[in-house]
């Protein structure tokens, strides 16, 4: 099952990047042993290799959707320079090879470990990734779980078109699973730091409703012939929110960096 299937387009123009405080703290915390290798996993359109793009000089963006990969081939090619050098690949996080000889130094899971196999993941990434490497992995909080009013407004609209259980996709969510730093904590990468870093974000409905098409739990797809009545529903929920045309969104990213033991300042 694809769970962001017909998604791809609506990620790559509706879904936030990652703030320029949390591209900085992934670039400071990365060995500084040249050359500077990236491994973004689940890039989805690139996001998050284009923020960190600039740090680096070899990149390497791993995808299970086709459709995204070519996403992220279409923002991250043009964005750049000649010096850099670029590979897109189409693999599960968890089979993915690297090129012969090839050692990540920062490997980034933006909003996309919880739905990998974690343990075979981390197992399989300790095979290829630099002694001294470093693992970030990192969310915000997405519009399901989001507490403020004008939000779980929005979510009672989706719950009122496909159901009060979240969607993935043609699917279901699963259960979360055991916390992150405890998954990490028990793998080779089990010097874990945590920090949050806020973020706050202005959206007109429009901004909404394509955020919302972007997601597993709310793909377009699954509204069928249903999609007009559904963006006039979530208009209608949200009027009452706008300040001068706008929602305000207050959120954070909760970063964790995890290291093999002793392997900081190597």
């Amino acid at each position: 099952m694809n769970a962001f299937a017909g998604t791809s387009s609506y990620y790559r123009r509706f879904r936030p990047g990652i703030p320029a405080g949390l591209a900085a703290l992934l670039a400071h915390e990365t060995p500084a042993s040249t050359p500077r290798r990236l491994l973004d996993v689940g890039t989805g359109p690139g996001l998050v290799a284009l923020a960190l793009a600039p740090y680096f000089d070899e990149v390497i963006a791993v995808d299970s959707d086709p459709a995204m990969c070519a996403e992220a081939d279409a923002v991250l090619r043009p964005a750049l320079s000649a010096g850099h050098r670029l590979q897109i690949r189409h693999a599960l996080a968890e089979d993915f090879e690297p090129p012969a000889g090839w050692q990540p130094r920062l490997v980034t899971c933006g909003r996309v470990f919880h739905w990998l196999d974690q343990r075979r993941f981390l197992n399989r990434l300790a095979e290829y990734v630099a002694p001294d490497g470093v693992l970030a992995v990192f969310s915000d909080r997405s519009l399901w779980t989001a507490d403020s009013a004008w939000q779980q407004a929005v979510r009672a609209v989706v719950q009122v078109f496909l159901g009060e259980q979240r969607r993935a996709g043609d699917g279901f969510f699963g259960s979360d699973g055991p916390p992150y730093e405890e998954v990490l904590r028990a793998s080779a990468f089990c010097e874990v730091t945590t920090v949050a870093i806020p973020v706050r974000r202005k959206w007109n409905i429009d901004e909404v409703i394509g955020y919302l098409y972007s997601t597993s739990f709310a793909a377009p797809h699954l509204f069928g012939n249903r999609r007009e009545a559904f963006e006039a529903a979530v208009a209608d929920a949200l009027t009452p929110f706008l300040d001068s045309g706008f929602l305000v969104e207050d959120n954070a990213f909760t970063v964790l960096t995890a290291r093999r033991p002793s392997s900081r300042g190597r």
